[in-house]
């Protein structure tokens, strides 16, 4: 019979290390061995040296109590977060505490360094994790050194780690594809291992998203009680969430690139970075974790931090190749007579000896196509600013047509396996970003677009394929590939912003193929999905929003039938669910009637009286679409003043239900006038009348829609 062995000696002296925010706190402690374990995350618990005499009473035959940074190796056989093969072939590493330090980079903002090391080599792991105390997020991450003389190989390398004690898990997790993004799933988690990962490569999260939400102690998932952590990782290449569950029924979540295929090789001195990990705990269900993390994002994150995008026209689905430039001018005309703030110029505006007619030629030569438009790219912009219209352009800059001049110059470039099948998606192969030549090839891109005319306000950046059969032929170590795509990404993008600090750039990679925190870092907007039709964008946009706050999504109104779903949405539904994030339009405005561009004319004018409060505001999630009839949200602004309610029926109610509708987030000792914006006649029997904050949040409305697509926006405003 094996004997009974405590983890951790009660008498040993710890050392911690103690993280904390307004209203949460990370407990780190070394154990008698002089391990780092990871203690506590959630709300406050005072002093961290409450766990001095800590014990967990868990037998070492069930592996180690757990760990801050658990590595491969020594007792521990759990799932890793860092695995390292040495030049010996040995596998095992133990890191011991070495030393920390504590900073203030900034206002509110607090940086915890602690440098971990290898009992045997010279390796050195220094856990990062920045705490910003109002917004009650912790982002954490690691470096890991190579202090040895002898190259290492990192076979896997998370982000960070945490660790959860709770009777239950529900993990809330997001699934799709194109043109279905970010869609929820809900789950109880049970022993074992259950992963989120993609690897794809480079359009990464159409069908997974790397964030999560986890709800504590419950079965059900709560928009305003009980304890729920959330994260998200920053990083847009392939990665790996994986939670397991293990005998004692503790949780460990590791969060990271995704080692498949990745085993990144360190020489002696190299530090080799990982991309952040955001994480937030809330004691106030999921509204409140997703109200820290767009905090978080509007304050430090995205990279426009919630400025104000202006209204826009694309020209998409409203021309898409077939189009010269009266055909561009009298769009502007229009968009300017609708009320719109600017013009995008998508796809078909570029090449000569494969002139980009269609999608099956011409990627990679960016020079103006002259048949088509022989007035040149300045000609459109200039009519634009004419107009007083903003004038963006497409591009697709990381993509190459087998069918071009630079595919015929430059095959080299083209990211490949040798002696392998190259295959093609939309008739387009990948351009190598590994390759320092290629970054500056395709900087040049943006280079020379925002040359083509003066005042080029907005890129949209587009990206229509994920990586298959991959292969550099810069890189010795094809292992590399992965990763050194991203970093080579993110190298471009930050040239691009040096240069271009305060041009207007896109996200949109088929949509929402590249929705995550590491592109909003350096891009101001992701293109939420190519699928614009109304319904369908009721789930995209809620799923969306759940992690991503709204002043960074997309939203456009199309043409019906939708051209992605074939669905035949009203108008007025079309418009509602695009205000509740960037308004746009994607279509061609000579097929409206009249009556229609009135009725945009309205809403858009609406629209700019509120969007502060969509770019800005808290969001509280009022009827969750999966769970009934009705899907609702609204817009708090901070100081409580203004809020904006957006309602939409979205399946058929019958005459009998009534929709009650309690709002959110108001001051309940403040009276609020409230309207309905865009209609003759108000749904709701209290439009333009004054109402106490505590009756809207305590008793509410009751708007009469019960057909399919009502839709109401009601506007808030304090007396």
């Amino acid at each position: 019979m094996a004997a009974l062995v405590l983890s951790v000696s009660a008498a040993a002296q710890r050392t911690f290390v103690n993280i904390e925010t307004a209203n949460t706190q990370m407990v780190l402690g070394t154990d008698a061995k002089g391990q780092l374990l990871f203690l506590h995350y959630g709300a406050k618990i005072g002093r961290a040296d409450q766990f001095e005499d800590w014990n967990s009473y868990r037998r070492t035959d069930y592996s180690t109590d757990p760990l801050a940074y658990p590595a491969q190796g020594g007792r521990f056989f759990n799932e890793p977060a860092l695995a390292v093969k040495y030049h010996d072939t040995d596998q095992n590493t133990e890191l011991v505490y070495g030393s920390q330090s504590v900073s203030e980079p900034k206002s509110g903002v607090k940086r915890y360094e602690v440098l971990l090391k290898d009992v045997k080599t010279k390796l050195e792991v220094k856990l990062i994790y920045m705490a910003y105390v109002k917004e009650d997020v912790i982002v954490a991450n690691t470096e890991i050194t190579n202090g040895g003389c002898k190259a290492i190989t990192l076979d896997r390398y998370a982000s960070s780690a945490i660790n959860l004690r709770a009777g239950k898990y529900l993990l809330s997790h997001f699934y799709g594809s194109w043109a279905r993004e970010m869609q929820i799933d809900r789950e109880m988690l049970t022993h074992g291992v259950k992963a989120i990962e993609n690897k794809q490569g480079v359009r990464t999260t159409h069908n997974e998203n790397p964030s999560f939400m986890l709800s504590l102690d419950t079965e059900s998932f709560s928009e305003n009680d009980g304890e729920v952590i959330a994260g998200a990782l920053a990083w847009s290449g392939n990665y790996r969430l994986a939670f397991q569950m293990d005998e004692t029924n503790q949780v460990s979540v590791l969060c990271g690139i995704n080692p498949d295929a990745a085993a990144y090789p360190l020489k002696k001195h190299e530090t080799f970075t990982t991309p952040e990990m955001v994480w937030t705990y809330s004691l106030k269900g999921a509204g409140q974790a997703t109200r820290n993390l767009h905090d978080w994002a509007r304050n430090h994150c995205c990279y426009s931090q919630a400025e104000i995008c202006p209204t826009l026209l694309n020209s998409w689905e409203g021309a898409y190749f077939d189009f010269d430039a009266k055909t561009l001018t009298d769009m502007m005309d229009d968009a300017k007579d609708m009320g719109l703030e600017m013009f995008v110029l998508d796809d078909g505006w570029f090449g000569n000896k494969y002139p980009r007619n269609n999608s099956k030629q011409g990627l990679g030569d960016w020079d103006i196509n002259h048949e088509k438009l022989p007035e040149g790219i300045s000609y459109l912009a200039d009519y634009a600013h004419s107009k007083g219209l903003k004038f963006g352009i497409w591009i697709e800059p990381e993509m190459v047509s087998p069918k071009s001049e630079l595919a015929e110059k430059h095959p080299e470039w083209v990211v490949s396996s040798k002696d392998r099948e190259l295959t093609t998606t939309r008739s387009q192969w990948l351009l190598d970003l590994t390759n320092p030549k290629v970054q500056d090839f395709v900087f040049s891109i943006f280079d020379n677009t925002m040359q083509l005319a003066p005042g080029i306000d907005y890129i949209k950046w587009d990206c229509n394929r994920h990586v298959e059969n991959f292969g550099s032929s810069y890189l010795d170590d094809q292992s590399k590939f992965y990763v050194d795509y991203i970093q080579g990404l993110y190298s471009v993008m930050r040239r691009i912003r040096e240069k271009y600090p305060h041009v207007i750039v896109q996200s949109c990679s088929s949509g929402g193929g590249r929705v995550d925190f590491g592109a909003l870092s350096l891009f101001d907007e992701v293109w939420t999905s190519d699928n614009t039709e109304g319904l369908s964008r009721v789930f995209i946009q809620y799923g969306t929003n759940m992690i991503y706050p709204a002043c960074v999504t997309g939203s456009h109104v199309s043409a019906v039938p939708n051209h992605q779903s074939g669905n035949v949405t009203p108008m007025k539904f079309r418009f509602d669910i695009a205000a509740a994030g960037r308004l746009g339009m994607e279509l061609q405005p000579k097929n409206m009637t009249e009556e229609e561009k009135t009725f945009a004319r309205k809403a858009i004018e609406s629209y700019k009286g509120y969007r502060d409060l969509v770019f800005g505001g808290d969001l509280y999630r009022l009827a969750d679409p999966y769970d009934g009839q009705h899907y609702a949200l609204m817009y708090v602004s901070k100081d409580r003043s203004r809020a904006v309610v957006f309602a939409y029926t979205i399946k058929y109610q019958s005459r009998t239900p009534i929709f009650d509708l309690r709002l959110a987030g108001l001051d309940a000792d403040r009276r609020y006038k409230v309207t309905e914006q865009n209609v003759e006649k108000s749904c709701w029997w209290g439009s333009g009348k004054v109402f106490d904050g505590s009756f809207l949040m305590n008793h509410g409305l009751n708007p009469d829609m019960k057909k399919v697509y009502d839709s109401a926006i009601f506007l808030l405003e304090a007396e």
